[in-house]
């Protein structure tokens, strides 16, 4: 990751992005992975899009993919499961080369693909992804036995890093920085998700959850992301004491709006949330900048626009 820009600007919403685009979602329990199976020129239309709203990483439509999950909700075999996963970096990785071939701008750095690995709490379809509850009964070596064959899966198709987001408690993510271990010659990011300007969503201090994670050499990043984004300056600021100059922090908030199961989203989106905090964040040591659930192509081009403007000379 050496010689990347300032601050690497990341894509945003995915699964929203589709939805806007016509594909239906709705109480999917495998969400946007389902269309790597049925649609995989929507996601990469998705890809494209934001490539050209100047995304310098794109990340895999595969945050609610898992082997289980394909081989009980698509009734594959594991095998085949696993093919169906790594298509998600396949679609990313031609993205990219279609985007690059056709671009005019030659300083234009390639951009990364980063493939997406969410909490176990997808899997379940319970809504405990926004709680971490099942981490309660759950051991570290179980959440690492269910999390290998997806990380497996992703480094063996060949992602730049991989993006282990909107984790709900400590526990999780500290499992997931240990299962990296075990692929020593791969970097990732972690973001955890959370429910306060203090807290992850699990209840433990951001400051506290992420003691552990920013020793690793392995991470190019921890952080926050699907959260509302006026809370991500004072969970910032509750934990640069810790984190020191080693690592950057990574926020990628969604749009402001607020998820709820049975009537999904509620509240109106705050227009350009992303380019109004993104100095803010910057300031306070962000060095990964983007999106989440609900923001768009339009959003990360003033996000990038904003970040250029500030790096340009008086």
């Amino acid at each position: 990751m050496d010689g990347r820009p300032e601050v690497t600007v990341i894509d945003g919403g995915l699964a929203t992005e589709l939805e806007a685009g016509g594909v239906d979602l709705q109480d999917d329990p495998l969400w946007s992975a389902r269309i790597l199976q049925t649609n995989p020129q929507a996601i990469k239309t998705v890809h494209a899009r934001y490539l050209s709203s100047g995304a310098d990483v794109i990340t895999t439509a595969t945050y609610q993919a898992t082997l289980a999950g394909f081989v009980k909700y698509l009734d594959l075999k594991s095998e085949e499961a696993a093919q169906l996963l790594q298509s998600g970096v396949y679609l990313a990785k031609e993205a990219v080369a279609e985007f690059l071939s056709e671009s005019r701008n030659s300083e234009r750095r390639k951009p990364l693909i980063a493939g997406s690995i969410g909490p176990y709490g997808v899997f379940l379809h319970d809504g405990s992804e926004y709680s971490g509850n099942y981490v309660d009964s759950m051991t570290k070596e179980e959440l690492k036995a269910w999390h290998r064959p997806q990380m497996q899966s992703l480094i063996t198709a060949g992602v730049d890093l991989i993006a282990m987001e909107t984790i709900p408690s400590q526990k999780e993510g500290e499992a997931l920085v240990e299962l990296l271990r075990e692929f020593p010659n791969t970097k990732a990011w972690l973001s955890f998700s959370a429910k306060d300007g203090k807290c992850i969503s699990h209840g433990e201090n951001f400051d506290d959850a992420v003691k552990f994670p920013i020793k690793s050499d392995q991470l190019v990043a921890v952080g926050i992301n699907c959260c509302c984004p006026d809370i991500i300056s004072p969970l910032l600021m509750s934990a640069n004491k810790t984190r020191g100059t080693k690592i950057g922090w990574i926020v990628y908030p969604n749009s402001g709006e607020t998820w709820n199961p049975n009537t999904h989203w509620e509240r109106k989106p705050v227009n350009n949330q992303l380019a109004k905090f993104a100095l803010e964040w910057k300031e306070l040591g962000a060095k990964w900048i983007g999106g989440c659930c609900r923001t768009t192509p339009a959003d990360i081009a003033e996000l990038r626009a904003t970040l250029a403007l500030d790096l340009s000379p008086d």
